[in-house]
């Protein structure tokens, strides 16, 4: 459910979201979301997606390089020039894959 809200909170107009911050506030993060107000638009640390980077800000340590990995397998890149220039990949896009991701690996533990 949280991935249709942080789809919801990015397409919402007028705009009052990043990418970065609907994928936090979807899932309730709200001191997440005001953190990460500069992490949209290619801003987020090594011009990684800002959708890509709020998932991994969420997800467990030591499950991250595997997210990470799974978005890219989804998007074709993790860096937001790359999906947006490159391949055309749309951001709402990043979100939903993001926030689906951020579901997916808070409510799985690691198996092994």
């Amino acid at each position: 459910m949280s991935k249709e809200k942080a789809l919801a909170i990015f397409t919402a107009v007028p705009r009052t979201h990043n990418c970065a911050q609907a994928v936090a506030a979807g899932f309730a993060r709200e001191a997440l979301v005001d953190t990460l107000h500069d992490c949209g638009g290619g801003r987020a640390p090594e011009g990684l997606c800002g959708a890509l980077h709020a998932a991994l800000l969420m997800a467990p340590e030591d499950r991250r390089e595997e997210l990470r990995k799974r978005f890219a397998a989804g998007a074709g890149s993790v860096y937001c020039r790359t999906l947006k220039q490159e391949l055309k990949f749309p951001c709402a896009e990043c979100v939903r894959l993001g926030a689906a991701l951020a579901e997916e690996f808070a409510d799985k533990p690691e198996i092994r």
